[in-house]
């Protein structure tokens, strides 16, 4: 087993070879790397993994799930941009802007019921407007959430239109586990974001598109993507617990 200040370490290092590779994806698709952000979701990992890469000059984390998010934010530093990416029920919201007042943006809106509970949240605790995604199933897999494509410029418009305390900011999807079909994924959510600007009246380059894990990063950002999503990458295999019997 792996020490944890071993691990610490490896973190780092694997966080600055996917800068590298980030910073030569963004290069390949003749963009600016600095418009490729790279959210380290660090699900099932330690809050001394997440302050070690805080330490090293990383701000930006992700988490799937309210219980995990809520119970680091608090003891990480405020300054932290964390991002939720996961499936939210809406009796959950209240518990998670109570517990991560720093939560930076909410990638994952898959219907409009999610995003009237955010709004009214945001408004009833006073705070700045909450940048969102809608989150789009591009894959046609019944176990991923998000708006079926014909979809996503009617829930965007309830965002941009029915929400003023969000900020529409973009599109978000999951690829297929089978990485060979993702370029088809990353292809729908970019043409996706062309009919949602032509509706919104908006510069494509204000709407960002959040595709690409740690197997498909690259392609992703060689696709159009703005912001990616690495996990095992950086942080090593996921740590489950092991069920009770």
């Amino acid at each position: 087993m792996t020490s944890p200040m071993v691990a610490e370490g490896l973190a780092v290092t694997a966080l600055r070879s996917v800068m590298l590779r980030v910073q030569q994806a963004a290069e390949r698709s003749g963009s600016k790397p600095d418009r490729v952000r790279v959210v380290a979701v660090s699900k099932t990992k330690p809050v001394t993994l997440i302050q070690q890469l805080y330490d090293a000059g990383h701000r930006c984390f992700g988490e799937n799930y309210v219980q995990e998010i809520v119970e680091k934010a608090p003891q990480l530093p405020q300054d932290v941009e964390w991002h939720f990416i996961g499936h939210l029920q809406s009796n959950k919201v209240k518990t998670l802007f109570g517990g991560v007042p720093n939560l930076a943006m909410f990638e994952s809106v898959d219907n409009q019921k999610i995003a009237n509970h955010l709004d009214r949240m945001v408004s009833t605790l006073g705070r700045d407007p909450l940048k969102v995604l809608v989150q789009v199933n591009t894959s046609g897999e019944e176990s991923k959430s998000g708006v079926d494509p014909s979809n996503c410029v009617e829930l965007a418009k309830h965002v941009k239109l029915s929400c003023p305390n969000l900020v529409f900011s973009g599109l978000m999807t999951i690829g297929m586990a089978d990485y060979t079909s993702t370029p088809q994924n990353f292809q729908t959510l970019s043409n996706c974001r062309t009919e949602v600007c032509k509706a919104l009246e908006m510069p494509e380059e204000q709407c960002e598109l959040s595709m690409g894990m740690s197997g498909d990063f690259e392609l992703a950002i060689e696709m159009g993507s703005t912001n990616v999503r690495i996990g095992s990458t950086i942080f090593g295999p996921r740590e489950y617990p092991k069920k009770q019997e």
